[in-house]
């Protein structure tokens, strides 16, 4: 579908690619991973030619579409969020707009025989057509769907796209692709700006999705559940594993193993050439064979290995002895304006307490986040601290509180004390500034870049209550694993805002779900409150399909009886036109078969080849109607499909 052949780019002395090349399938299912730098984003960007290679090209067939997500940066006003969404089907529209200008035109024209009232007659059916097999009648209901999914409410479709903040810009952008169902679909860092709820909607609609997708994201759970091949960009190249992320780490340990052990083997062989034509370069009998060994060495491909930064560690300065009793809200009320978030709720945190807050956007998280640091104030209530609690507050505004004055190493220094001073470069690499990235000014570091050395230096501070919120949006996989290493050995208590379950999972013991204003603790990590809510909506489910089972027995026969035939009614109305359709393809399909059956024994016939124009002529007609079958076939089984489909959403 999509090929990358030979394509090589190189900024300065920096080489993002050299001489790759690899295939993207109609239905393949990509993560695309490699440390911060590698040219992950820059190539996804040449797949929508906002990038270019030095050489080489990107070739894909006419009929391909692409779709790109970015990480940041969309945003979208003067129009309504329904109506925003609603572009992505601008084909759609186009068509509904001139089938309502034919059919005025054919209202204004009063000779039914006329020339121009038949032309406009075949227009219309021409726009119905097409009209019925964009599946237009469902625009409103895939809209809907998508919307909702990711995270909308009813009351947001009529809400203008300018009211909304920069994550749910985001969401917008995201909801349009989607609409548009390109051929392949380019996500980069898709989860940054969802919650956990919408986070497993795009991972079921993704599942289903008709065709191929490459995601870039630093969020494990995500790619196991969504990729079955990874490529991997390292040192220029890249390179192809058949299997999801967790396979990768596997395979590319392997892989490491035989590099090392190459690399070491050629090492060793390049030593040895090298003493014999320093021991040998002056000796004329040898004088041949050291210029033998100083071409071999020229031509030698060297082995290459990755910079090893798995040494690279962080630990907490030690945690203050708390109380027993770290936090008490009682009786809790806040507002925005005339929003309601919290109506008198109550919240504790023990020692020991490591508690993860998830639950839709806007459901009071960061809210309660900020209260529980003390920078945001309320209405009623109150917030008591326990007996020596220090308490260490991270969001992502408060890069723009650093000193732009500073240089990163300077930022740290200021903060920290102890042994941990001896180790600054080391955790600062942690935080990926790496080398003289460590000298450079606030001032010029991107967004990106201050969120996490906002983060390193918060977390420099001695405390025994931290609390985070998104901690992980700007870190890659190695430093979230640095930072969950070092919360997992943390003495004190935490809590953290996220929807990476897979960071969470193994270093939370509780989970408070933010729903309608009310809190309520699940014990266990996120795995856990995932298979309880499950658990609950499968019980909720039975509940009531037993009772609607229940009301359905107490309707009189007649009752139903009505209510069957109209059901039987409806089906019919909406599968009639499909099961025409089909019946016409099958009968086209039967009578192209009969045809090629034709062909295939006048080919059999010893006497065909004697004439070679008729071969020629014959073998172009059998070529193009193998040809017409396929795509016939292939319209067959989607009306097919779609049968099924509206068969199955009428519960036959």
């Amino acid at each position: 579908m999509i090929s990358a052949v030979n394509i090589s780019l190189q900024y300065g002395s920096k080489i993002l690619f050299k001489d790759v090349s690899f295939r993207i399938g109609t239905h393949d299912r990509i993560g695309l991973v490699g440390s911060n730098g590698t040219g992950k984003t820059t190539l996804l960007r040449m797949f929508i030619g906002q990038a270019s290679p030095d050489k080489g090209e990107i070739a894909k067939a006419k009929y391909v579409t692409v779709g790109y997500l970015p990480q940041e940066g969309m945003h979208v006003e003067g129009r309504t969020l329904y109506k925003e969404a609603e572009t992505a089907f601008a084909d759609v529209l186009e068509a509904q707009q001139r089938l309502e200008q034919v059919h005025r035109r054919m209202g204004e024209v009063t000779d039914h025989h006329s020339e121009e009232f038949h032309e406009l007659l075949e227009l219309y059916g021409e726009l119905q057509h097409k009209l019925e097999d964009s599946d237009a009648f469902r625009m409103k209901a895939k809209i809907e769907k998508v919307l909702l999914g990711l995270g909308f409410s009813v009351e947001d479709l009529d809400r203008q796209t300018d009211e909304f903040s920069g994550g749910w810009q985001m969401r917008i952008a995201l909801a349009k692709l989607l609409l548009t169902q390109p051929s392949l679909l380019l996500l980069d860092e898709p989860t940054n700006h969802l919650d956990l709820d919408s986070l497993q909607w795009l991972e079921e609609y993704l599942q289903s999705y008709e065709g191929a997708v490459m995601i870039v994201s630093h969020d494990r759970r995500f790619l196991d559940n969504m990729t079955t091949k990874t490529y991997e960009l390292s040192l220029g190249n890249l390179t192809e594993y058949a299997g999801n992320f967790s396979f990768y780490l596997e395979e590319k340990e392997e892989r490491k193993q035989l590099t090392l052990a190459a690399y070491k083997n050629q090492q060793q062989q390049i030593k040895q050439t090298e003493r014999f034509i320093e021991r040998f370069r002056y000796k004329a009998t040898k004088a041949r064979q050291v210029q033998s060994r100083v071409k071999m060495l020229e031509k030698m491909d060297l082995v290459e290995i990755e910079d090893e930064e798995g040494g690279i560690h962080f630990k907490f300065p030690p945690a203050p002895s708390s109380g027993r009793s770290v936090l008490e809200i009682r009786n809790l009320h806040k507002s925005y304006g005339n929003k309601r978030i919290f109506d008198g709720i109550d919240f504790d945190i023990d020692r020991g307490d490591r508690i993860a807050f998830v639950g839709v956007n806007g459901a009071g998280k960061s809210t309660l986040s900020r209260i529980i640091a003390g920078v945001e104030p309320f209405e009623g209530g109150e917030r008591k601290l326990g007996h020596n609690v220090i308490l260490s507050y991270f969001a992502q505004h408060q890069a723009d509180e650093l000193n732009p004055n500073n240089d990163v190493l300077g930022t740290v220094d200021e903060v920290a004390v102890g042994e941990i001073r001896k180790s600054l470069r080391n955790l600062l690499g942690c935080f990926l500034f790496r080398g003289d990235d460590v000298f450079k000014k606030v001032a010029v570091l991107s967004g990106g870049e201050k969120s996490r050395l906002a983060l390193a230096k918060m977390l420099l501070q001695p405390c025994n209550l931290i609390v985070m919120d998104e901690p992980t949006n700007h870190l890659d996989m190695r430093s979230k694993a640095v930072m969950q290493q070092a919360l997992m050995n943390f003495e004190g208590s935490y809590i953290i805002v996220s929807h990476d379950r897979h960071f969470l999972d193994p270093i939370v013991n509780k989970v408070a779900e933010f729903s309608k204003g009310r809190i309520r603790i699940f014990s266990g990590n996120v795995s856990d409150y995932i298979y309880s809510k499950q658990k609950e909506l499968a019980a909720s489910t039975a509940k009531v399909s037993a009772s609607a089972k229940k009301e359905e027995s107490q309707l009189s026969e007649k009752e139903r009886k009505r209510l069957e035939a109209e059901q039987r009614q409806r089906r019919y109305k909406i599968t009639k036109p499909i099961k025409e359709k089909i019946a016409k393809m099958e009968k086209e399909i039967e009578q192209k078969e009969s045809r090629k059956r034709e062909i295939e024994e006048l080919m059999g016939h010893p006497d065909f080849y004697k004439d070679g124009e008729k071969v020629k002529a014959v073998t172009e007609q059998y070529k193009n109607l193998e040809a017409e079958l396929q795509s016939v076939y292939f319209r067959w089984g989607e009306l097919t499909k779609e049968l099924e489909r509206v068969s199955g959403e009428m519960n036959v």
